[in-house]
Formats: structure tokens, C-alpha cells, sequence
């Protein structure tokens, strides 16, 4: 098949074709002035449409303020939607109503319905005299949201909503109930109720006529959100006290792990508390949320830079229909995180401090809280803790005696363990039982000095939890402290200690050479009545190294911490090594101890416990054992 060219006639052609419509394409072109007028139409169109759009709203609005029957209404919000009939409403709209008593001042806005500020009228920032007053919600760090899914499939947000607020009265107590308004008739209210010299605000949220707008098939969503704002000196101190509360079933209470991110999803939840060191915002109900889902978020990942808020709080909670309705009866708590203060409300909230559990919760409750509120409530709070302190020593200081008698008994023991460990070194077993026969003989108790001084670590760890919690303490001075709930800074360095700090606080300082002085006292004592056992580590070494590490450790973690626990832990130790010296000098007596243990050896062995008893027949099996072993 003969294959087709392209001739010259062919190339003409298209030329003259493509001529053609360039020209009429430029034929066409419109000209400026006709691009000036079309310009201009557009312009009027749009001024129009935003005109028009203007004489709607205020007919809108003028057909609001005249609409007096129900049957208007309805035909009105035909027209303009569920909830925009609130949203064109004049008293909906920008705007706040305040409420307040002698403790604390709530601003709620109209947007949202929400508290928009909650202040604390006599709690002050960072230190007393800075003028700046303890707000838990301010400059939008907290909100309250439920989404509303309507008849026809909208989704609305609370939080972007007009409602419209009243005040009234009754009696001293101050009410406002906000208004979410779909109809005349129909409406999400929330209802605020602050009475005098109370922190604990009643918080009813209810609906009417709702059924009739929304999707009631399911429980809304109500989500509360809170940045925790910083309030104390030390924000490193202050976070590591700042975390979600929360209980659940009845009267189980929890917390949410403190980290970068952490999540918890309880059941019939009925509280929930962000809680700061000093200061807590709870959300109560009386009816429990079916289940809640609880997010902490770490704000202080640079303490340099991260200097405003400590940590991010949320809360999401189901809100169930009844009858097609909700209604929750709730309460606000926005306050000191103050145990007294929280008990007194018999709503187990004051479970959010942590005082230790089982038996270090028991010693905080039934003796730390109760003997400092009493001593406090009349003597300044510095020497109510060195008064505290002394009474806790006086009282422990049976313990302490019966310890360092039992060390003292070991140590007159000690040459003739020595000769049972030269003559049976070679036979671990029989040096055991020898050991034990002489302590039989002797009426001394080995575990006598362990056990005085396992008494004493329970009230030595609730210390650790009673005086970070103390809020009595906050911004209360003592000597070169301004305040005894955080360190006692007398220099500033110009450089950042890793777990240090950037300061220099002195009650640290004062507490590690005390310890210094009390573990150098009593180590070689120690030392002196423990034997060495085979196979066992060096006390003494271990002592050794301990006298300088505890101190050390002292000065580096309690250097951030509140001043109240370093002035504890140095008058406690100062009193300890008075009361050591004493016993040891003018009570104990070394040259009785070995005549009453010499005389203790002539008389009949004292019957053996049953530990005794046990003990003795399980290293006389061993024994047994052994032999038959070597026989073999």
C-alpha cells in the first residue's frame, strides 16, 4: 500500500485555517469598556446580596421581638432553623454576667455559657504581696462544650452558641440560669447557684422541649477542658502535685499517671478534679456519668520555657436522656485544695491528696493533720512545726531508747560472738546455732534494735506526704523563708544543676549536716554491735558510705522542696541526736548491761518462743542433712 504524504497544498490549507481563527477569536475579544461595565454589574450584584442579606436579619430579628404566639414562633424557626431563633435574639449575644462573694468572683460568658473567669479573692500568685490573685480560669484556658446533634443531621457546638442569661435572688444566694434557646419554650439551660463564704458553686443543667430538636437516641457528648495555670513559686514542684482525680463506682478514687501524655477511661464517674498543688477545679454530679475518658497532658517540658502552664487537661463524659430530657444535678468546687476544708463538704473530695496509703494515711489523718491544725490555730506556723516536731520526737523516744539499748547489749556481746566466729568459722550451721544459744543464755533479742527502728519509718514517710499537702502552709514565713509550702532560696546561681536547680536553699543544708552528725553518732555503734556474718556484705562499709551519700542526697533532692519538710527533717534529727546523747551518756550504762547479761547466763535458759523454736528445729534439719550427705 502506497504510503501518504504531506504536500505543500495540504500545509497551505492548514495555515489559512489556523489564520482564520486567531482572527476571529480577536474578533471577539471584549473591550475595555465593555470589561468596565461587566466589572461594575458584579459589584452591584454582590452589594445587593450583602444588603439583602442585612434587611433580612434585622426583619429577622424585628419578627423575633414581635412574634407573641406559639404558632409564630414555630412558623419563624421553620424559617430561620433550630437554634438560630437563640442565636437573633437581642439579650443573646456578646456578653457577661458576674457573681461573686466574699471568696470568690465567677464570670460567666453568654458565648458558650460557660465560666469564663473564676477568681479567688484571697489567694495570691507565687508570693504573698505580688498583687496577683489565683485565678483557676482566665484568658480562655478553659472550656465547657457538648455537641448537640439535631433532628436533621446538624451537629452544633455549645461553645459557639448565645444563650441567654437572667439573674436573680433567693435569699443570700446569688443565681444565674443560661439559656440555650430553640423556641420560646425550648431550651438547654444551665443554672448557677453561689451562696455566701462558699467556694462550692450548684451547677444544674437540664433541658425542656428539646426531644422535639435533637437526636435524643443517644447521650451527648460534654466535653470540659482546663490549662492548668502556673500559681507557685517552684512550677517543677508544683506540677509534680498536679494531676486528675477522679471516682468511680461509689467511692473508689484514682488518678491519672502523670507523664507526657496519659489516659484513663473509668466507669460511673462521679467526680472528676483537676487537680493543682494548692488548688482544684472538680466537676461533681449527683446522677454518675455512665463512663468518662480522662486525658493529662504534660505542659513543662523545658522549665526555662515552659513557665505559664503546667499541664493540659480533658474530660469527656456521656450526658443521658431521660424522657427524652437531660437533666444533672452538679456542683463546681473552685478552691483551695485544702484537706479540712474539703472534708468538710462529706464528699469524699478531700481524697484528692495524697497522704500515703494503708497505715501512712492512717498517721496523717488521726495524728499529723489533727496535732498541726491544733498547734497552728495558735502559734505562728515555723515554730508550730519545731513544736510539732518535738512532740512526735518525745513521743517515739521509747522506740529510740529501746533501740539503742538492744545496739548496746550486741556490743558487750560482741567479743564473745567473735570467739563462736574464730571457733566454727569453717561450719556456718554450728557457729548459727551457737550464736543463738548464747543469745538465749543472754535474754538478748537480735531483732530487738530492727524493729523499734521499722516503727519509726511509717512517721518518717508520712511526713514526706503531709507536708507537700499542707496548704495551711502556703505563704506563710518563717524566719529567712517567705513561704514554707516552697524552698527557702537565699542565693540565686547564675547557672542551671541538673537536679539541683538554679538556687541555694539553706534548711537543705541545715537538714544534711544534722543527718551527718546523727548517722556518724550512730554507725559506729551499729557497726560494733552487728557481727559479720559469712557470705553476708560489709556493714560497716556500707555505714561508711552511707554517712556522706545521705547527706548528699538530702542536700539535692530537698533543695526545690517546700521549706516546711526541711525544717522538720533538721529539728527531728537535732532532737534525735539530743536524745542519743542523752541515753547513751546518762542512761545507759555498758557496765550493767554486761553484769546483768553475765548474770542473765547463770540463770535457767529462758523458754524459747515459737520462732525460736521453729527456727532452732529447721537448723537442726539442715544439720541433719548435711551429715547424712557427707556419709554418703
Amino acid at each position: 500500500m502506497e504510503e501518504k504524504k504531506l504536500d505543500l497544498n495540504s500545509i497551505i490549507g492548514f495555515a489559512l485555517i489556523f489564520g482564520i481563527l486567531i482572527w476571529i477569536m480577536y474578533q471577539n475579544q471584549p473591550s475595555e469598556k465593555e470589561i468596565a461595565a461587566e466589572k461594575a454589574k458584579k459589584e452591584l450584584v454582590q452589594k445587593q446580596a450583602t444588603q439583602k442579606a442585612k434587611v433580612a436579619k434585622v426583619q429577622a430579628n424585628t419578627m423575633l421581638s414581635a412574634v407573641k404566639d406559639s404558632t409564630q414562633i414555630s412558623a419563624l424557626k421553620a424559617t430561620l432553623g433550630n437554634f438560630a431563633y437563640s442565636a437573633t435574639l437581642p439579650s443573646a449575644k456578646e456578653g457577661f454576667t458576674t457573681i461573686e462573694n466574699n471568696l470568690v468572683k465567677i464570670v460567666i460568658a453568654n458565648k458558650g455559657g460557660f465560666i469564663s473567669e473564676a477568681t479567688l479573692k484571697n489567694q495570691e500568685r507565687f508570693k504573698k504581696g505580688s498583687g496577683s490573685l489565683v485565678s483557676l480560669i482566665k484568658d480562655n484556658n478553659a472550656d465547657l462544650n457538648i455537641s448537640l446533634l439535631t433532628q436533621d443531621n446538624r451537629t452544633l457546638q455549645t461553645k459557639d452558641l448565645y444563650f441567654e442569661p437572667t439573674i436573680s435572688k433567693a435569699g443570700d444566694n446569688q443565681i444565674v440560669s443560661m439559656r440555650l434557646k430553640a423556641g420560646e419554650n425550648e431550651y438547654l439551660e444551665y443554672k448557677y447557684v453561689l451562696k455566701p463564704n462558699d467556694y462550692m458553686v450548684d451547677f444544674d443543667l437540664r433541658s425542656q422541649g428539646l426531644s422535639k430538636v435533637l437526636n435524643t437516641s443517644k447521650p451527648l457528648d460534654l466535653e470540659w477542658k482546663v490549662k492548668a495555670i502556673r500559681n507557685e513559686k517552684g512550677i517543677a514542684y508544683e506540677n509534680r502535685y498536679t494531676e486528675i482525680y477522679f471516682e468511680y463506682e461509689e467511692d473508689k478514687i484514682d488518678y491519672v499517671n502523670q507523664g507526657e501524655n496519659e489516659e484513663e477511661n473509668p466507669n460511673k464517674v462521679s467526680y472528676v478534679a483537676f487537680k493543682q498543688h494548692f488548688f482544684s477545679a472538680i466537676l461533681l454530679t449527683k446522677t454518675p456519668f455512665e463512663n468518662a475518658k480522662l486525658h493529662s497532658q504534660n505542659l513543662v517540658l523545658d522549665e526555662k520555657k515552659d513557665t505559664i502552664f503546667t499541664k493540659q487537661f480533658k474530660a469527656n463524659m456521656p450526658l443521658a436522656f431521660n424522657n427524652g430530657e437531660l437533666d444533672y444535678k452538679m456542683n463546681w468546687y473552685l478552691g483551695p485544695t485544702d484537706y479540712t476544708l474539703l472534708k468538710s463538704y462529706d464528699r469524699n473530695i478531700n481524697k484528692i491528696i495524697s497522704l500515703g496509703w494503708g497505715i501512712f494515711g492512717w498517721i496523717n489523718m488521726f495524728i499529723f493533720i489533727p496535732l498541726f491544725g491544733f498547734l497552728s490555730s495558735y502559734i505562728a506556723y515555723g515554730i508550730a512545726i519545731i513544736i510539732f516536731t518535738i512532740i512526735i520526737k518525745i513521743a517515739m523516744s521509747p522506740i529510740t531508747y529501746k533501740s539503742f539499748l538492744s545496739q548496746a547489749k550486741m556490743k558487750v556481746l560482741r567479743p564473745e560472738i567473735n570467739e563462736l566466729n574464730d571457733k566454727f568459722g569453717k561450719d556456718p550451721m554450728k557457729k548459727q546455732q551457737e550464736t543463738m544459744k548464747l543469745y538465749n543464755k543472754a535474754g538478748v533479742n537480735p531483732m530487738a534494735g530492727c524493729i523499734p527502728a521499722l516503727i519509726q519509718i511509717p512517721f518518717m514517710y508520712a511526713s514526706f506526704q503531709f507536708f507537700p499537702s499542707a496548704f495551711e502552709l502556703r505563704q506563710k514565713g518563717f524566719l529567712w523563708a517567705d513561704d514554707l509550702s516552697s524552698f527557702d532560696q537565699i542565693a540565686k546561681l547564675p547557672f542551671h544543676i541538673p537536679l539541683y536547680g538554679d538556687h541555694i536553699s539553706l534548711f537543705p543544708i541545715l537538714a544534711a549536716i544534722a543527718i551527718f552528725f546523727y548517722m556518724k553518732m550512730t554507725s559506729g555503734d551499729q557497726q560494733m554491735a552487728a557481727p559479720q556474718q559469712e557470705g553476708m556484705p560489709d556493714m560497716g562499709k556500707i555505714m561508711k558510705i552511707m554517712i556522706y551519700v545521705s547527706p548528699v542526697m538530702m542536700l539535692i533532692f530537698f533543695n526545690s522542696y517546700g521549706a516546711g519538710l526541711s525544717l522538720y527533717n533538721f529539728i527531728s534529727n537535732l532532737i534525735t541526736i539530743g536524745i542519743m546523747f542523752v541515753i547513751k551518756e546518762y542512761i545507759v550504762d555498758s557496765d550493767k548491761i554486761h553484769a546483768q547479761i553475765q548474770a542473765n547466763k547463770l540463770k535457767e535458759p529462758k523458754k524459747k518462743s515459737g520462732f525460736q523454736q521453729k527456727l532452732q528445729k529447721i537448723m537442726e534439719e539442715a544439720e541433719a542433712q548435711k551429715a547424712q550427705q557427707k556419709k554418703k
